[in-house]
């Protein structure tokens, strides 16, 4: 059971820093202090995890790291397995009664995985994937929801040292050949359907389609739901090939693999072109994830100190954050996860649902896009009416800035239920290294509308056009150290050239992330958007996440996207795309109160030129506006080149804008002298 009082448990950072301090007689004056050690003394510090974490190797490493990015080699000698740490948590947990899974779908079907039924469906799935030939280095595609079945199955592959990778069933058939094909797997691991928004979906022709678009397949597993209409012919069926309880699974061991064996594929959006394959490492990402855990404030469900911790973070399985949820394992804490639409159907919102499932379940530790808090607060959802958050102590986001105001919100929610300050650990870094640059510290003072601190072991900069770090104003968020999840390489670019270009093409070794950050004296950070999608008003920066903030928290604006649109000759046009609130459209009077609320809150520079009524704004599958796209569409380029409909969240909207910039450039070619 969750624990029976509401009284916060020691912060996983203090605990790491007291056993520093016992182990290594190392002092700090404050976190800053701390992170600075981090990021200086790498080598110290990562071993320090090592130790920590309780990570073993039965050979030796030669040295922590040798040499700089991106050719940077950590732990060599070692080996481990992502899968071993996982279950290195399970005899405890057991005996302390706590589940390693705890799961919801739309229906109300609830599953709960015991850490030793976990540890015995890996082994008999893995020892299926191993009959069927699949074996060390081998891709094992799947195309699952976020379901128990999609973590044994990752767990299966990790332990055999097969490559996972993985696409969600929300997305398109070419969205997933597009990245499945890059990777030839070996194995297909897929669901016949899935029910989705308040209804059931069938995909088992979507899965006949991917298995014909992907000839290096040996083996096929599905999950059969129901729901699907038709059989996938001759593939073999998930619950059996996880159901076995013999001796040879008893007596199965996850392999010892190299510190740097690939562990699974992830895929960039793809909004603007094939989607790049993005390869990291075992040792990389449990180090990275146990270093993300002590942010994140979780630890393992059975100890004392956090009895009954339950984690959920709200993600489809094409975003990272599902990683993210999944890597709470690592540190023996009760994952929860819930499958189905976070706001209910689509013709018939319901922002509860989320919350409701949290009251069930008790869970401890609420994550979440930052676009689904926003839409919590627009909706006017009473989080007092949603049943017995009492056990929850924590609030994540990640994926877009959370606004300030949306913080407030929430707060006050908590507070009006007897639970005055809440934490808010807003968390931003992403698929490029399946962690956090920026996080959060439950010791620290709140800092809404910011990140409360840069990561430990992650040497964040903002730098200027020079390439110099500043404070207290916005630069290019740069990394100028090593870290151990950064990817391995991009699988089929041979010569590294392309992962070359996307992260160190500005400043040779240093990592260019391709956000706007600002780091403030007291060690906060606001991104303020991609850097690639800035607004320049005569000389003026500003990125677009604060023009969003200035405007979104008007309640009869829904969503916006803003493109700065340069004219050659030093001038630009600023359009505003606006989905108003429901029920409401965009007038004069609303024109005017955006108009004031930027003016107010950052300069009369950044009032855009034009207001435009939009049906929706563009989003990617994990949440992100394309404002860089829709730019690109009205600078003249075909749609084809510039947006991958599959990778779009609502792609019925991109006609729309297509439409719009046509008509842009028409009357720009128009009122052009000849």
């Amino acid at each position: 059971m969750p624990r029976p009082d509401r009284a916060d448990p020691t912060p996983q950072l203090a605990l790491y820093r007291a056993w520093l301090h016992r182990t290594t007689g190392l002092q700090f004056r404050d976190y800053e202090a701390m992170w600075t050690w981090s990021t200086t003394e790498l080598a110290a510090f990562w071993e320090s995890v090592w130790v920590y974490g309780e990570l073993e190797s039965p050979t030796p490493w030669r040295a922590v790291l040798r040499g700089e990015m991106p050719e940077a080699v950590w732990f060599e000698g070692a080996e481990v397995n992502y899968v071993r740490q996982v279950f290195r948590h399970a005899d405890a947990a057991e005996a302390a009664g706590q589940p390693a899974i705890i799961a919801e779908d739309e229906t109300g079907r609830v599953v709960e995985v015991g850490w030793t039924e976990l540890r015995r469906r890996t082994a008999s799935l893995a020892l299926e994937l191993r009959r069927a030939g699949v074996g060390r280095g081998d891709r094992v595609a799947a195309y699952l929801p976020n379901a128990p079945e999609a973590v044994v199955a990752m767990l299966a592959c990790a332990s055999l040292g097969a490559v996972w990778t993985l696409c969600s069933p929300d997305m398109g058939t070419p969205a997933v050949l597009d990245r499945f094909r890059q990777v030839t797997p070996k194995a297909l691991i897929a669901i016949d359907g899935v029910h989705y928004a308040g209804r059931a979906r069938d995909r088992s022709a979507v899965v006949a389609d991917i298995r014909r678009g992907l000839p290096s397949l040996q083996a096929v597993f599905v999950i059969r739901t129901g729901y699907g209409e038709a059989r996938i012919e001759g593939a073999a069926d998930f619950a059996t090939a996880q159901a076995r309880d013999d001796e040879a699974v008893a007596a199965f061991e996850p392999e010892w693999l190299p510190f740097s064996h690939p562990l699974w594929i992830l895929y960039s959006s793809g909004t603007t072109g094939l989607p790049k394959a993005i390869v990291h490492g075992h040792g990389g990402v449990v180090l990275a994830s146990l270093v993300g855990n002590m942010h994140l404030d979780i630890g393992p469900s059975y100890a004392p100190n956090t009895f009954g911790e339950r984690f959920h973070w709200y993600s489809a399985t094409g975003w990272v954050m599902w990683n993210v949820q999944v890597g709470g394992l690592l540190s023996g804490t009760t994952i929860c996860l819930f499958d189905g639409s976070p706001g209910g159907a689509r013709d018939e919102a319901d922002w509860g649902r989320l919350w409701r499932f949290a009251a069930r379940h008790r869970v401890t530790w609420f994550g979440a896009g930052a676009a689904f808090f926003a839409s919590c607060r627009k909706a006017g959802l009473v989080l007092g009416e949603m049943g017995d958050l009492g056990a929850v102590r924590a609030l994540g986001s990640t994926g877009s800035p959370l606004p300030a105001e949306v913080e407030a919100w929430g707060s006050a929610a908590f507070t009006a239920m007897g639970r005055p300050g809440i934490w808010w650990c807003n968390i931003s870094g992403g698929t490029d290294i399946a962690a956090a640059f920026l996080s959060g510290n439950r010791e620290l003072p709140p800092t809404p509308g910011r990140l409360q601190c840069r990561h430990l072991g992650a040497a964040v900069e903002a730098w200027d056009e020079e390439g110099k770090p500043v404070i207290g104003r916005v630069g290019e968020l740069v990394c100028t150290r090593p870290f151990p999840s950064m990817p391995l390489f991009f699988w089929g670019d041979t010569d590294g050239e392309r992962y070359r270009n996307a992260y160190f093409s500005e400043w040779p070794g240093v990592w260019r992330h391709g956000d706007w950050l600002q780091i403030e004296p007291d060690g906060s950070c606001a991104i303020s958007g991609r850097s690639d999608a800035t607004i320049n008003r005569n000389g003026l920066r500003m990125g677009t996440a604060e023009l969003y903030a200035a405007v979104e928290r008007l309640p009869d604006v829904a969503d916006s996207l803003v493109i700065d649109l340069e004219d050659g000759e030093g001038g630009s046009r600023l359009l505003m795309f606006v989905a108003p609130a429901a029920g409401r459209g965009l007038d004069a009077e609303l024109e005017a109160k955006m108009a004031a609320a930027i003016r107010d809150a950052l300069s009369p520079r950044f009032v855009p030129d034009a207001f435009i009524e939009a049906p929706g704004i563009p989003r990617t599958l994990s949440g992100k506006k394309q404002e860089l796209p829709v730019k690109r569409l009205f600078q003249g380029w075909p749609v084809a080149k510039v947006i991958n409909l599959d990778g779009i969240e609502n792609p019925g909207v991109v006609a729309w804008y297509q439409a719009q910039a046509e008509a842009w450039l028409a009357r720009s070619r128009s009122a052009s002298p000849a």
